[in-house]
């Protein structure tokens, strides 16, 4: 497999050439070092690994995709200090020829990341993973403002039936903001609710009814 490394920064560039020129299956391995010379390289080698430093070259995400679009042999292997979890979970669904390695990755995961493309799949840093998996989670289980003031009515100790009149609710609406609230928090109880609440800061711990 041919390989283009687009990388601002020499000692990656050649750290990375020193890394893959001794693996199995290994072609041509170019170092562009302008943006506008990675096109150039694609013609040549349209089935090329292209090792690619997102945070230091001028290429949007929009760009990446219409590469992706133009050379669908390529493999693009964004090769970063830091990536937004949102940009890495758009690069990562949107194709199965994007893949993301740290910069911080240690050697055995560069072979990886490189034996796995050369086979066909993709992939991303284990970290990176639980990165996003973690913010996801916490995406999923963000409360609403709603559900936020009757965790700390809860945790006041109030009942269902004084949060609804408080709120001018029915005791049935408030009984399933219960329930979101147990499962988004993924907690059985109301007690187990209340703890989060006041780990999380909801209600300040002297307000907090025992």
């Amino acid at each position: 497999m041919d390989v283009i490394i687009l990388d601002k920064q020499q000692i990656t560039r050649e750290g990375l050439k020193s890394i893959l020129i001794s693996q199995p299956e290994t072609g041509q391995i170019c170092l562009p070092e302008e943006d506008r010379q990675l096109i150039q390289e694609l013609i040549r080698f349209p089935q090329a690994a292209v090792f690619l430093d997102y945070t230091l070259v001028n290429f949007t995400a929009e760009q990446l995709l219409v590469l992706n679009q133009r050379f669908p042999k390529a493999h693009f292997i964004l090769f970063c200090d830091n990536l937004s979890k949102k940009f890495a979970r758009r690069m990562l669904l949107t194709s199965k020829r994007f893949h993301i390695l740290l910069k911080d990755s240690t050697l055995d995961e560069v072979k990886q990341a490189y034996g796995d493309l050369q086979n066909n799949r993709q992939f991303a840093n284990q970290k990176l993973l639980v990165w996003m998996e973690a913010e996801e989670k916490a995406e999923k289980s963000a409360l609403t403002t709603t559900e936020k003031e009757i965790l700390k009515a809860m945790s006041l100790g109030k009942t269902t039936k004084e949060i609804a009149a408080e709120r001018y609710s029915s005791v049935y609406t408030i009984m399933t903001h219960r329930k979101n609230i147990f499962r988004k928090l993924d907690v059985n109880n109301a007690q187990e609710a209340i703890r989060y609440a006041v780990q999380a800061g909801i209600v300040d711990v002297m307000e907090y009814y025992i």
